[in-house]
């Protein structure tokens, strides 16, 4: 690869994202927008290697992208239109001063729009911010990629019939927008981080990104308690992930028996930070709940022990906050080391059925609390249940040692 060719790649890697999102809060079209710098970038690999990598990358392909907008406007819509485009281009033409607010905020705001379905946020935005295509996140969210392809095509177009605007809401739709894009990033983790056991590669650069995302608006929003809690319980669980699985055997390594000389110490530095600067404002949400388990459970790389009581008592924290069955399969497990057995089952029964049916830790945790027990029978049954229930293959390798273990003895 050449010199421009690897400065064509770095600054569409590194600025993708800013660039769509200014071109579209001009356009009002999002599918206009990328359309215009997908051809900018085009222009820049025949280009530069022939006259070498100007000065100002990003303002480049900015300009260039918008004469391709025009050209567009000229060739199919109103002349009013290509004539507004040129009086602001004209304008502007000094290019760029440096925004207030990273223009990929609001862009991501957009893609957490109420009117958009909620299964389409998060690969919506990693396609808008990022520019992933639909065939690199098609496995990972579970679609083909030509429908997920011709899913994002309708809901840009529904951005744009629907005239949804290219900027920051505020007040209680920025709460209530803030929170679906934090959901969209985290779901977008959780799906990335699930798939690496399986050697998914396209996983793996999934919750990479999805961490690229929430650095964004954490950084962006530093007020934001939830945005700081979220980045911080990522940057947890992926200090750990070095000794999440053991190389040996490739079975899953639970986190109470991970070693500490393996979690990666840095990114746990980097890990409180983030926690540090959620717990400095005022707003508690689930996230900044869940970090806190999280930083508990880091905390053993300098004592040596697990504080269990003081996670069952984020956990009863968490289950008031946010009732869902997670949390309170979380909290049962922990129950089973500050209460014992019988008190884990008792909070597992609690849980509606309908949402525990299929639920995997749900019958993960029964299972342990059986063995604890000594109800062996039982206890292999649920543990039969978790791993039938499990797409991990190194979940699968632990569940069925354990097993194993209870049939020995």
């Amino acid at each position: 690869m050449s010199g421009a060719a690897r400065a064509v790649e770095r600054v569409a890697r590194l600025s993708y994202g800013k660039l769509v999102a200014r071109l579209a809060a001009r356009t009002g079209s999002l599918a206009e927008a990328e359309d215009a710098l997908g051809d900018a970038l085009t222009k820049a690999l025949e280009t530069w290697p022939e006259t070498g990598v100007p000065d100002h990358p990003e303002a480049w392909l900015t300009i260039t992208a918008r004469r391709r907008a025009i050209d567009r406007a000229r060739k199919g819509a109103l002349p009013a239109t290509y004539e507004q485009e040129l009086t602001r281009m004209a304008q502007e033409r000094a290019e760029i001063a440096p925004p207030a607010t990273d223009p990929r905020l609001p862009l991501m705001f957009i893609c957490a729009h109420p009117a958009i379905d909620e299964t389409l946020r998060a690969p919506l935005m990693l396609q808008a911010v990022l520019g992933l295509d639909a065939r690199r996140m098609a496995s990972v969210f579970l679609m083909s990629p030509g429908t997920l392809g011709q899913r994002l095509t309708r809901v840009k177009a529904k951005i744009e019939s629907a005239r949804i605007t290219f900027e920051l809401p505020d007040g209680r739709d920025f709460a209530d927008r803030l929170a679906d894009v934090l959901n969209a990033i985290y779901g977008a983790y959780v799906v990335g981080y699930n798939g690496i056991p399986a050697g998914d590669r396209k996983a793996a650069s999934l919750a990479e990104e999805a961490i690229w995302l929430a650095s964004l608006v954490a950084h962006g929003f530093p007020r934001e308690g939830e945005a700081n809690g979220l980045f911080a319980l990522m940057l947890f669980a992926e200090a750990r992930r070095p000794a999440r699985i053991d190389r040996a055997t490739g079975t899953l390594v639970p986190l109470e028996e991970q070693d500490t000389n393996l979690w990666d110490r840095a990114v746990l530095s980097d890990a409180e930070k983030a926690l540090r600067n959620a717990a400095g404002n005022s707003s508690l949400g689930r996230f900044q709940l869940e970090a806190s388990i999280q930083a508990v459970h880091a905390a053993r790389h300098r004592s040596g022990t697990t504080n269990w009581s003081e996670l069952r008592l984020l956990y009863a924290g968490l289950v008031g906050f946010s009732p869902t069955v997670g949390a309170r399969t979380g909290e049962a497990a922990v129950l089973i080391e500050t209460d014992g057995p019988d008190a884990a089952l008792s909070a597992l029964d609690a849980i509606p059925e309908a949402a525990r049916r299929s639920y995997q830790p749900w019958w993960a945790t029964r299972a342990h609390a059986l063995a604890r027990l000594g109800q062996n029978g039982e206890a292999r049954d649920a543990f039969d249940r978790a791993i039938g229930l499990s797409d991990d293959p190194a979940a699968r390798i632990y569940l069925a040692d354990r097993k194993a273990r209870l049939l020995q003895s």
